[in-house]
């Protein structure tokens, strides 16, 4: 799925109306239909949850209390008249919400429209869309957050429709609308955002002061990048790209490089499997791994490369770790290599070397411990080790402190850091722009960056990025990260572009991560259900029964 910035947008827009002659008017009112289409969606789906439950939904009662006097308000009255309020700005955005609310109104619901700013500062195609809302009996009403009135009619809807802001918002909202964007807040009624949640920023999903949360964004034409990057993606809640009428070629004519990962994305990438493949075909893949007391974080990395379909996986640790970790190898080949402390010793790269090189990838850093030899067996594969690498947890740290020598490297590299790894590499994020911050890490150092979190970022050298899709809050659990990692490894193992066998493992990841959460909730998964419930995650994106 394309994600566009503020600017792409405005840019299509423009070309949509001046080279190409479709009135700007026209485009509202698409807007508006799929705006009012949301809003008919939620209203049903309060009522199917009442028909659920063998009644409507319970009747709400309560009161608003002003300096004016006491207002009422009684919401999901059983067969009452569907409500809802709308709240808009001066802007385009604004005008969306008030054709939205025209074409309900005309279809008998009861609507109110509260404008949050100057009329004064109305654009054209608002005012229109105002005029033929008065036309038809409604009403553009001045908000007032002390008005108990309208806050009695707001908390009493069914529905609340944000058009306050859309993509140009670039500060922190101000009054009346921060006002505005609390109330939304306060009720239960269910939110349509349009475009974008008000109070997010298109291009890094950061919250500018206050902002709406929604149950649904219906965006325009294309999704904008912060509906699934940063708090914005938390905020959006279901994201429906609803088509306005801007020509293919005119979207086509923008370099797109931002793209949030779907299931027939990974499907299209994943190779196939030929029927006549034997072990090799499906790769061979070696990871370095594991140290006394960190031995689960090597068997759930190459237990994950081996439920993600590598067919030959090797493992070597430490000595002092190899009986621990070769009693829960069943598929995978581990091997001991010479210790020191219980961590792995410097000399054991020569054999290190010679694995790797038989290899089609190989993975470096979950559970090695911190340390000289860590960071020499790190450095040393850097340097040395042809076949595309994975560096992951340990790793990463020992990497951190010589960033110099790892730009040096040629092969192909993946590095999988989370925020606090990604720190000590020297990436950025005190902007709040996780997207911004991954994609320039990514071009300065020249390799493949998996920027691990809420909507895992995965990074180009050349500037392209994709933002994931899948994954919850069960999978906040140590070890999830190292079965990642196998993830990627086995994909890397069968050719894949890195820049894509990164991003399909995410996804993937994150998908086996959603079939866990509905099968066993999201508090009690474990990263070893992760690993069992990858052959599912697969098939599930392969369209398998």
């Amino acid at each position: 799925m394309l994600l566009a910035t503020a600017e792409q947008m405005k840019r299509m827009d423009q070309r949509a109306i001046r080279e190409r002659g479709i009135p700007s008017l026209t485009l509202m009112e698409r807007a508006a239909e799929g705006v009012a289409d949301a809003v008919r969606e939620l209203a049903e789906e309060r009522l199917e949850t009442g028909r659920e439950k063998s009644l409507y939904l319970p009747e709400a009662r309560g009161e608003v209390i002003t300096g004016q006097g006491v207002f009422p308000f009684r919401r999901n009255v059983p067969g009452g008249v569907r409500r809802a309020a709308v709240f808009v700005g001066p802007g385009n955005n604004g005008g969306d919400g008030t054709a939205a609310a025209g074409i309900l109104l005309r279809e008998g619901w009861q609507v109110r429209v509260f404008l949050t700013g100057s009329r004064d500062k109305l654009t054209d195609d608002h005012r229109e869309m105002a005029r033929r809302l008065e036309a038809m009996g409604g009403t553009l009403e001045d908000f007032d957050p002390g008005d108990g009135g309208q806050t009695a009619f707001a908390l009493g809807a069914d529905v609340i429709v944000d058009a306050l802001f859309g993509v140009g918002l670039r500060s922190a909202l101000r009054e009346p609308a921060a006002s505005a964007a609390r109330l939304i807040d306060r009720s239960e009624a269910k939110v349509v955002a349009a475009d974008l949640p008000s109070g997010v920023e298109a291009d890094t999903g950061r919250v500018l002061g206050e902002a709406v949360w929604a149950d649904l964004t219906v965006t325009f034409s294309l999704a904008k990048i912060g509906l699934f990057v940063g708090d914005g993606a938390l905020r959006a809640g279901k994201v429906r790209v609803w088509d306005i009428g801007i020509p293919p070629d005119v979207v086509g004519a923008e370099e797109l490089s931002v793209e949030a990962v779907t299931g027939d994305m990974v499907r299209a990438w994943l190779p196939p499997r030929p029927a006549d493949g034997h072990k090799g075909t499906f790769g061979r893949v070696y990871a370095l791994a594991g140290s006394v007391g960190y031995t689960g974080a090597p068997v759930l990395a190459t237990r994950a490369a081996a439920r993600s379909g590598a067919g030959l996986v090797y493992l070597d640790v430490p000595e002092d770790a190899y009986p621990v970790v070769a009693v829960k190898c069943d598929e995978v080949m581990p091997r001991p290599l010479p210790g020191e402390g219980g961590q792995l010793s410097a000399r054991a790269l020569p054999a290190v070397l010679e694995r790797s090189s038989g290899c089609d990838a190989a993975l470096l850093g979950p559970g090695l411990g911190r340390g000289a030899a860590v960071e020499e067996l790190t450095l040393g594969m850097l340097e040395k080790a042809a076949c595309p690498l994975v560096l992951d947890a340990d790793g990463l740290n020992a990497a951190a402190a010589h960033m110099d020598m790892v730009d040096q490297r040629e092969a192909p590299l993946v590095l999988t850091p989370h925020d606090g790894e990604f720190a000590r590499l020297g990436g950025d994020l005190s902007g709040g722009d996780r997207l911004g911050a991954a994609r320039d890490f990514a071009r300065r150092h020249r390799y493949v960056l998996v920027l691990k979190g809420h909507s895992t970022i995965t990074a180009a050298p050349d500037g392209r990025a994709l933002v994931n899709t899948t994954g919850n809050s069960g999978m906040a659990k140590g070890g999830s990260g190292d079965v990642l990692s196998g993830v990627i490894l086995a994909l890397l193992g069968r050719g894949m572009d890195p820049f894509l066998a990164a991003a399909a493992g995410v996804y993937l990841h994150g998908l086996a991560g959603d079939l866990c959460a509905a099968r066993l909730g999201e508090w009690g998964m474990l990263p070893t259900d992760l690993v069992e419930t990858l052959p599912q995650a697969f098939r599930t994106v392969l369209g398998e029964r």
